[in-house]
């Protein structure tokens, strides 16, 4: 297990090869940390890359050309050491191969590849999966970024905001005790894009907004001025904090896929936003998180 840092003398991350997770992202001006710490008193991740599967599946596993296969909610990869590929100034990548371990529980063989690469303030993260099998592979992927909030000491969370790309409101897929899917949905009012982070907006879960509605979300201070944004091209995307602990932190979530709805009895290539690449192909896909001040 190693840690690797990459700056590009405005902002500094670093990532450990466990997981290939971020685990810091701070300001070489004035040291300003954005990322969550990870004490387990909380909860025990700061950026846990997510896949083959985002959530909960259904009775705990999945069929797959008739067999039953167990597997654990976000799947395995935030939980395996990746090996470290290459490591620059401002960029670094890493990879998770197939072994006989990994296809007990997701029979395909598969190369995922995760980098992270500096420009300017933001911090551009990578996703490559690549078919090395002779079928199709189907699949999720997501991000799980935690950022402290509140970012000041002092600070209170309810004072700080969400601000979205839309400006009415922002329509949620509600997750149930069960950590399935089911057809009731919440909407949530924004003022002119705005929506105070209050602990009863996680009461139910995770924010599940679905079907594009939106592709920025921002945490702002109470000020509401913006100091981490998250740019993304999924279909789904989650806000989190523990409803349980009033923790020092709120997740943006940008998700190719989703956990399993109640009713779901289908198989692995029917799962809703699921993910497929044909032999000798490679899926890529990437999200911006900026910061500032």
């Amino acid at each position: 297990m190693a840690v690797c840092e990459i700056s590009n003398g405005e902002i500094t991350a670093s990532v450990d090869s466990h997981g290939a997770e971020l685990k810091s992202l701070r300001s070489v001006e004035n040291g300003t940390e954005y990322m969550w710490c990870g004490n387990p008193a909380y909860w025990g991740k700061t950026s846990p890359i997510l896949f083959p599967f985002i959530g909960m599946l259904k009775n705990g596993g999945y069929r797959f050309r008739g067999e039953p296969y167990m597997m654990t909610k976000h799947g395995f990869a935030r939980d395996l050491e990746f090996k470290l590929v290459s490591h620059e100034a401002s960029e670094v990548w890493f990879a998770l191969d197939a072994d006989e371990k990994t296809k007990e529980i997701y029979p395909f063989d598969f190369k995922l590849e995760i980098g992270y690469r500096l420009e300017g303030k933001q911090l551009k993260t990578l996703w490559r999966v690549e078919n090395v099998s002779e079928e199709t592979i189907y699949f999720s992927i997501g991000g799980h970024p935690a950022f402290n909030c509140p970012l000041h000491e002092g600070d209170r969370r309810e004072d700080y905001y969400l601000e979205f790309d839309k400006k009415d409101c922002v329509r949620c897929t509600v997750i149930g005790t069960d950590g399935l899917v089911g057809d009731h949905q919440v909407v949530h009012e924004l003022a002119d894009g705005l929506l105070p982070v209050k602990a009863e907006l996680f009461e139910r879960d995770a924010m599940v907004m679905e079907d594009r509605q939106l592709r920025r979300i921002s945490l702002l201070t109470p000020d509401k001025k913006p100091y981490v944004t998250v740019s993304f091209q999924t279909p789904v995307v989650a806000v989190w904090t523990p409803s349980v602990v009033k923790a020092p932190f709120v997740c943006i979530e940008p998700w190719y896929g989703l956990c399993d709805h109640v009713d779901f009895e289908g198989s692995l290539e029917e799962r809703k936003w699921g993910n497929e690449v044909q032999p000798g192909k490679r899926f890529a896909a990437e999200y911006l998180i900026e910061v500032r001040g």
